[in-house]
């Protein structure tokens, strides 16, 4: 029984505590940690003896302590097909009888899935079309991006106008463009890297690149330097592929992993001294950015039914913009 419930599992999160963390419920201190993660959720998963430290199961009421090394699994049992409509609030950027654009706001989940059942973009587009579940399950979603990175995500409101779109990403003609903070000065004022890249054989909820082509898919990311702060570089991103994790995983690759990206090494001090007055403000900085600092700025392609070109923008979510600005002030004083 025990192994049975074991394999229904997968590890979701894995970090250690920070030393000047003060004694704190588990509970509490996993739903701050852990975005869009409530504190009853947390309770539940500690009931279900899904949260381990130092690899031993704890209740709800653990206090964490500084260095203990904290395990959060979630289960994997294939969720329940049926999309529920919930009426969350939708960012729309635009839209009409055939396609609908939303900005995503970070922490968002886009789809069903294991450990997310409902509650997530797809839920809330469903509660604003109010179509059948079995016509929900026909249309929809054209591509995806990650839990904690925000930005413009396209929906098809017919099977036509999905797979026409669809196309265009499979074809590369749909033009995207992210911003990113990562660590670390970017010398070159543009570049590509073209790496492949597949599912990391040790951890199967990371990615790696494969320099040598030999496993993975190919990957083609261009970037261009927007903004040095030193430490830190704010950069542009065009994707000619739209592997998962692309530009996470390339440019931690090249040594420059996004800012605060925790699955990727980038919630730690990458570049700079760590004396106590630096490391605070990375601290603080972190606060004001509690993800990775990546957003889907632009987004482009024809419209399936007038076939007109279209091209969207949005504005740099308020936690990009301020933690961008503490390090423009930072490296002027």
């Amino acid at each position: 029984m025990e192994q049975e419930k074991k394999e229904e599992l997968e590890l979701y999160k894995e970090f250690t505590v920070d030393p000047g963390q003060a004694p704190l419920r588990i509970d509490k201190f996993l739903s701050e940690k852990l975005l869009n993660v409530s504190r009853s959720r947390v309770q539940n998963a500690c009931d279900n003896g899904w949260v381990l430290v130092d690899e031993k199961k704890v209740k709800s009421n653990h206090k964490v302590k500084p260095g203990q090394y904290i395990k959060v699994f979630s289960s994997t049992k294939p969720p329940s097909s049926e999309i529920i409509p919930q009426d969350i609030p939708l960012d729309i950027v635009y839209e009409d009888d055939y396609i609908m654009l939303v900005n995503k706001s970070p922490g968002m989940v886009v789809h069903p899935g294991n450990g997310n059942p409902d509650g997530t973009l797809v839920n809330a587009v469903a509660f604003h079309w109010q179509k059948s579940d079995e016509e929900l399950q026909r249309i929809g979603l054209v591509h995806r991006i990650d839990k904690y990175t925000s930005g413009l995500l396209l929906f098809g409101k017919d099977e036509h106008s999905v797979q026409f779109l669809a196309d265009q990403f499979k074809e590369k003609t749909a033009k995207r463009k992210y911003i990113a903070l990562v660590w670390g000065p970017i010398e070159e004022d543009e570049g590509t890297i073209d790496k492949h890249i597949g599912r990391d054989k040790k951890y199967r909820t990371k990615y790696q690149v494969y320099p040598d082509g030999d496993e993975g898919k190919t990957a083609i990311t261009h970037y261009k330097v927007l903004e040095r702060f030193g430490y830190t570089t704010l950069i542009e991103c065009t994707l000619e592929t739209g592997r998962t994790h692309q530009i996470r995983v390339h440019m931690k690759s090249m040594g420059h992993p996004l800012f605060n990206d925790e699955t990727y090494g980038g919630n730690k001090i990458v570049k700079g001294t760590v004396y106590t007055k630096y490391k605070q403000f990375v601290h603080n900085a972190f606060e004001i950015c509690p993800r990775q600092a990546l957003h889907a700025k632009t987004l482009g392609f024809v419209h399936p039914h007038t076939k007109e070109e279209m091209h969207f923008d949005s504005e740099l979510p308020d936690d990009i913009k301020g933690v961008a600005e503490k390090w423009r002030k930072y490296i002027r004083q």
